[in-house]
């Protein structure tokens, strides 16, 4: 069975990224935009990785220009914006598609492994959020419209298992 460790991508610096490097730790995968309504949340993103980070979460972020062209810049105007406006410090991935036949094999997994709303696959927006456990299976799947901040009591328990 497949479970997060067995993927790798990329950094949006260029450098691999294997995710079998988070074994043990909780994880939250993110699909985000530069200029999305949503976008703000990077603030709360980067506040569960302070408040988090040392206890064993990971967020990772993946930019995805799929959702109405809100991330057109390349990866290192994204890293560029991600700092300066949010202070980001967490990983930030190579921009990726999250939907499709030329979605990245994680999306590929992640949607199959914790399907959204009447149980569909697709990602329907920005910010869709994954929260794996430290076992590299997925726990839950979160709404756009789910803000970091109430993901807290779930990431605590996963910390704590």
């Amino acid at each position: 069975m497949a479970n997060l460790y067995d993927f790798d991508t990329q950094l949006i610096n260029g450098q691999p990224a294997v995710l079998s490097q988070y074994k043990g730790r909780v994880v939250l995968i993110v699909n985000t935009a530069s200029a999305c309504g949503f976008t703000p949340q990077f603030a709360g993103l980067e506040a569960l990785h302070k408040t988090y980070s040392e206890r064993g979460l990971v967020v990772l972020g993946f930019p995805c220009n799929q959702f109405g062209g809100q991330d057109p810049a390349s990866n290192d105007k994204i890293a560029e914006f991600c700092q300066l406006n949010y202070g980001v410090s967490f990983p930030m991935m190579a921009k990726v598609d999250v939907n499709g036949a030329s979605a990245a094999p994680v999306y590929q997994w992640l949607c199959a492994e914790a399907p959204g709303l009447l149980g569909t696959k697709s990602i329907k927006w920005n910010f869709t959020k994954f929260l794996v456990a430290k076992d590299g299976q997925v726990v839950k799947r979160y709404a756009p419209t789910d803000a970091p901040a109430s993901l807290t009591k779930d990431i605590e328990a996963a910390l704590a298992a």
